[in-house]
């Protein structure tokens, strides 16, 4: 990681958070596991065989289980790596994605489950997980897009404005899909493809949501958080005007967009690459609807 990219996450406060949510993962690892469930899907959609990938945040086993559900999805080793100990329940490897330790084209598969959304130099993990594929090899990854708790940060935003008469944040901003695809596009990889899912989960009490980010692991680590708790009248009246305006049949509703990325490693055999502009196609064009 260079040292001239700015540090917007800190890396530190999250390996703690990811740490201390492990051994509950499992009473809030309802979106990890639709990711998960989705990516093994992708994986067994792919008329070939893997002979060693790499899974950068393991979570606790999430992909595993769900590449059990698939078949195994012709994976012959899988690596589990995740930037904290805990989240590594069948053994695996400490890595962080803005440092891969990874040998130029050493792996035929590399998978990354909700992890890169904390990355300081986005486009520099990008690029180290190219490198670090065979030619012809896979790059799949799942994380949260633009759209995720937008309802909730302008909630708090607004309210602490104007209560305190300035807002800190409290929510960091996703990447939007089409800024993830140009990124892959950026880091060389073939034929990339993005798309992007809508997740609606309902709350009959908004403090609740709170409970599940924390239980996530997703609570604050922008380095500009404020380091006071926040003031309760702020808390109470953006959780009041983020479920009066969300809600739907009395409950409030939180929108977490996934979206997910696949591109290859360039390979002579490969159709010609997109050209700077031209549209995206859907992974699973092929599966919609006419």
């Amino acid at each position: 990681m260079q040292s001239n990219v700015p540090q917007i996450f800190d890396r530190a406060r999250l390996r703690r958070n990811r740490a201390r949510c492990a051994a509950g993962l499992g009473d809030y690892d309802f979106l990890l596991r639709r990711a998960a469930d989705d990516l093994a899907g992708r994986i067994a959609l792919q008329n070939r065989d893997f002979g060693t990938a790499l899974c950068l945040g393991a979570s606790g086993g999430a992909l595993r289980a769900a590449l059990a559900t698939h078949g195994g999805a012709r994976i012959g080793t899988l690596i589990e790596a995740d930037l904290a100990t805990p989240m590594l329940p069948h053994g695996g490897v400490v890595l962080d994605e803005e440092a891969l330790p990874l040998k130029p084209q050493s792996l035929d598969l590399i998978i990354s489950l909700w992890g890169m959304h904390h990355v300081n130099d986005l486009p520099g993990a990008f690029l180290q997980i190219r490198r670090a594929l065979k030619p012809d090899g896979l790059f799949l990854a799942a994380l949260p897009g633009g759209a995720t708790l937008a309802a909730l940060r302008a909630a708090f935003l607004e309210k602490e404005a104007e209560i305190l008469g300035g807002a800190h944040p409290h929510i960091h901003p996703f990447a939007d899909l089409q800024d993830l695809a140009g990124l892959m596009q950026r880091a060389g990889f073939a034929l990339p493809v993005a798309d992007s899912d809508i997740v609606d989960v309902r709350y009959q009490n908004p403090y609740r949501l709170l409970e599940d980010l924390r239980g996530m692991g997703e609570t604050n680590v922008l380095t500009a958080r404020p380091r006071q708790f926040l003031r309760r009248d702020v808390l109470t009246a953006a959780l009041a005007q983020f479920a009066a305006q969300s809600q739907k049949d009395g409950k409030a509703i939180a929108a977490f967009e996934i979206c997910y990325l696949a591109g290859w490693a360039p390979h002579e055999s490969q159709t010609q690459a997109h050209e700077e502009g031209q549209p995206f196609t859907r992974f699973d064009e092929s599966a919609l609807p006419e």
